[in-house]
Formats: structure tokens, C-alpha cells, sequence
């Protein structure tokens, strides 16, 4: 295998055992493995998919109803400081005109209220909630900065405009430009891009908004400083097939900080639901997941559907927001836009299981999965999982070369977020010395949403 080669694999996290052999083991250590993408198993047999999951319609949180905001408001940025939770929006559609940079706060992530800032007059008052005005306010997307070396003054950070400018905030309300030029050129830009800043490669990441032959597409860039930025590359989404993708959404997913995961605006252009409507396009959320940055799978079936409201049927709905929130140890929140140039529009709360997003399933005839060869760090298997009262779990030990299992666990049912793995008769796990293991995993009506190696 040439050294090109190597290189790429090595960049998505694989290591290897034995390269002449052509044997590839994938060295997780003790990180968190979800099933978002095909990195983790080599084969499924019998009645074992790994399949998407979806998520639950919540409450409706905010009401885009205040005088500065609008039916066309969009671009919303969902994030948590401390016990505050922040909401920032481009507020538009008003009877003013014109676009503002909006927030608005919550403690628990459900019930929203507008700070009256005093910073910027609308229409006549400076009561209102606007937090930036003028070059940048169409796609204002702040982050809280978790790089070690941020300075107290610049701990907010946000990409804004058409080209982006970068900006900071001591305290996410009062901001400033870094630099007065825009830090990123080659692009167009018109929709919702993003950055943050990457702990686990050490760098700011920005995701972009392009054209590629006509279709709306996502080009990434790096930056050390967050003002000096790479060319953007294409995102390369494998065999997935050519689809407009409005917005990204991107984020490293908390748990597992080494996976991207994005949920792109898929829209529709040549498809009309509701002719009187009269601007043309549906649209749905899709999910995909990247261990570079710039490699992608991405799941061709919905993650985000219209459902059966006529009016997300219309143009430019179902923009899920930028940002992941764990309300509690066993769930997550996300958030998108309903009802998009409607008097109706809305931001709405949905809810996944933790590390709910995809999981290996299986079915009630049951079946198996085999993973690729694994270097792990740990000998205690956790493992986030459910079954029905019928359902099971069962996981075998196997060297590299497979053969009889090295241990056998317990057979799991239940439902569990986190469950440490016990061995027949409690034996502790003994791991060859050198080289990878595998795992066989037995499911039958059931669910493996996660997994991870501990010391």
C-alpha cells in the first residue's frame, strides 16, 4: 500500500497491525465509538442493519413574533455557557426590512426570553435584543472558544457575513471585528457558515457554503489563529448522490469530539408542494458524519422529515440550528426552523436518545455483527444499548485471526446509557499482548447505540 494511502487512513483514525498482510486495525484506544458511519463493522449477518434514527418533536421555544425578527428569520446558533443557554438568529422578514443579529437566553433549553440589550436602536428604542448591526448580521454564527490559549476578551467567537468577517466578545453580547478585511474569500458564502475551534486536532475549523456546477454544496478550511485561513477544500461525499446542501450544521459530537457529525438543509428545488405558496423548493434535514473533516458518509434517507404540517411543506424549512445540547445525562435536544415566511415561523425543540443517532440493530429474528481488528485501550467493555423484554445482547472477545473467542459476556437486556460488561462467571478480560481483537457482536430485538474500551 503506498504511503499516500497510509496517510489518508491514518487521518481518520486507523492504525495498523500488520500493512504488508493488508490487515487493518482500527486503533480506538478508550474513545467512544458510535455506529454513525461504516468505520467500526466489517460484516453484518442474519437480521442486523445499522440503522438511522430519528428525532421526537418537542415543544415550540421561540416564536419569531418580536418586532426585529420576522417570518424570514433563519441561521439560528444554539449554545450553552455555563447554565446559561444562548440562542442567536438573523432576525428578518420585519416590517422595518433589513436583517439584525438576535439572541435570546434560557436556563433549561425549553422556555426562551429576550434580554433587552440597550445596544443598538430599532425602530426608535434601544429595548430590544439585537446584539450586532449592519456587515455581517445575514449569518451570524457564534461559538464559545474552548482553545486553552484563548484570551479572557476574545472567549466568544463568530464567523459573520458575505465574505465572512471574524469577530470576538468577552461575554457574547458585546462584540468587535479581529481583523477589518473578511479572513475567508474563496466561497459565496450565502447561507449558514460556522467554526469552531477543534480540541482534539488543535485548530479553528470553518465550514463553508459553495456552489459546485450549480448545486449548493460544503467546502472546509483550517485556521491557527482564527484569522489566518487554508483554501477551502470540497467535502468529498463518497457514493452519495448529488444533492443541494443548504446548510451544514457541523460540530466535533461532544462524546466522541474525534467524529464530525453535520445535519445539512437537503433542499429540493424542482419539487413544489404547495403551488400557491409561490417560491418554489421543499426541503428535509439530513445526517451525515465525517473523522477528518473533509470525508463524509452521508445517509441518503431523511433524518428530518416535514411532517404533517402543510406549512414546512413551503421553501427553506427544517434548517436544524447549529448546536448539540445535552439537557440530560439520557438525552439530547436539537433544534430547526418551522414554518419558514410564515406568520407562523418558529423555532422547534426535538430529542434523541443519548449517542442516539444511529445504532446497530437487531431485528426479531436476531443476528450478528463483526467489527474490523481493534486496538484498544482498556479491558472493560461500556456500552450504551436497549432491548425489548425478549431482546438481548452479546458480545465475544475474538483475537485477529477470529478462532474461539477469547471471553464471552453476560447476556444484556434492558435499556442503559452506560453499562459496563460482565463475563461468563465473571472472568476478567484477558487481551493478547500484542496485536488487535474483534468483537462479535449477538443482537436480537435490540439496539447497540455506542461503545468503548476503558482501563
Amino acid at each position: 500500500m503506498c504511503r499516500n494511502a497510509l496517510l489518508a487512513l491514518a487521518a481518520v483514525g486507523v492504525a495498523f497491525a500488520d500493512v504488508a498482510a493488508g490487515q487493518p486495525a482500527a486503533d480506538i484506544d478508550t474513545r467512544r465509538e458510535l455506529f454513525v458511519d461504516s468505520f467500526l463493522v466489517e460484516s453484518l449477518e442474519g437480521d442486523v442493519t445499522r440503522q438511522l434514527h430519528h428525532p421526537i418533536p418537542r415543544e415550540i421555544v421561540h416564536e419569531y413574533t418580536a418586532p426585529w425578527e420576522g417570518p424570514t428569520s433563519a441561521y439560528m446558533t444554539i449554545l450553552r455557557d455555563g447554565d446559561l443557554v444562548r440562542l442567536y438568529l438573523r432576525g428578518s422578514g420585519h416590517e422595518g426590512g433589513g436583517e439584525v443579529t438576535c439572541m435570546a437566553e434560557s436556563t433549561d433549553g425549553i422556555h426562551f426570553t429576550r434580554p433587552e440589550l440597550g445596544l443598538f436602536e430599532f425602530d426608535g428604542s434601544t429595548a430590544n435584543s439585537i446584539v450586532w448591526l449592519g456587515e455581517g448580521t445575514h449569518n451570524f454564527t457564534p461559538f464559545v472558544d474552548t482553545n486553552p490559549d484563548c484570551q479572557p476578551e476574545e472567549r466568544y467567537k463568530a464567523i459573520a457575513g458575505r465574505p465572512p468577517l471574524a469577530l470576538a466578545s468577552p461575554d457574547g453580547i458585546h462584540w468587535r471585528k479581529l481583523a477589518e478585511d473578511p479572513v475567508i474569500t474563496e466561497g459565496a458564502f450565502d447561507s449558514q457558515n460556522l467554526a469552531f475551534y477543534d480540541t482534539e486536532r488543535g485548530y479553528y475549523v470553518c465550514f463553508l457554503r459553495d456552489f459546485a456546477d450549480g448545486v449548493r454544496t460544503i467546502r472546509t478550511c483550517t485556521s491557527p489563529d482564527f484569522v489566518h485561513w487554508t483554501e477551502p477544500e470540497w467535502l468529498d461525499y463518497g457514493d452519495a448522490p448529488l444533492e443541494h446542501l443548504y446548510t451544514n450544521a457541523a460540530v466535533p459530537y461532544f462524546r466522541a469530539p474525534h467524529i464530525y457529525l453535520a445535519f445539512p438543509n437537503r433542499y429540493v428545488p424542482e419539487r413544489t408542494k404547495i403551488p400557491e405558496h409561490g417560491e418554489r423548493g421543499v426541503c428535509d434535514g439530513v445526517l451525515m458524519s465525517s473523522r477528518d473533516g473533509v470525508h463524509w458518509e452521508r445517509w441518503e434517507e431523511a433524518f428530518l422529515r416535514p411532517g404533517p404540517d402543510p406549512l414546512n411543506w413551503t421553501d427553506r424549512n427544517q434548517h436544524i440550528a447549529y448546536g448539540i445540547l445535552p439537557l440530560s445525562e439520557t438525552e439530547l435536544s436539537i433544534y430547526w426552523t418551522e414554518n419558514y415566511r410564515h406568520d407562523t415561523a418558529r423555532l422547534r425543540r426535538g430529542t434523541l436518545r443519548t449517542d442516539g443517532f444511529v445504532s446497530l440493530h437487531g431485528g426479531a429474528e436476531g443476528g450478528t455483527a463483526l467489527t474490523r481488528p481493534l486496538i484498544v485501550g482498556g479491558s472493560r467493555l461500556e456500552v450504551n444499548y436497549a432491548t425489548s423484554a425478549v431482546g438481548s445482547i452479546r458480545f465475544e472477545v475474538l483475537g485477529a485471526e477470529e478462532g474461539a473467542p477469547l471471553a464471552v459476556s453476560e447476556e444484556l437486556f434492558g435499556d442503559e446509557i452506560t453499562r459496563v460488561v460482565e463475563w461468563v462467571e465473571g472472568a476478567e478480560l484477558s487481551l493478547p499482548e500484542e496485536g488487535p481483537i474483534r468483537l462479535r457482536i449477538h443482537l436480537r430485538d435490540a439496539d447497540l447505540y455506542s461503545l468503548r474500551f476503558l482501563e
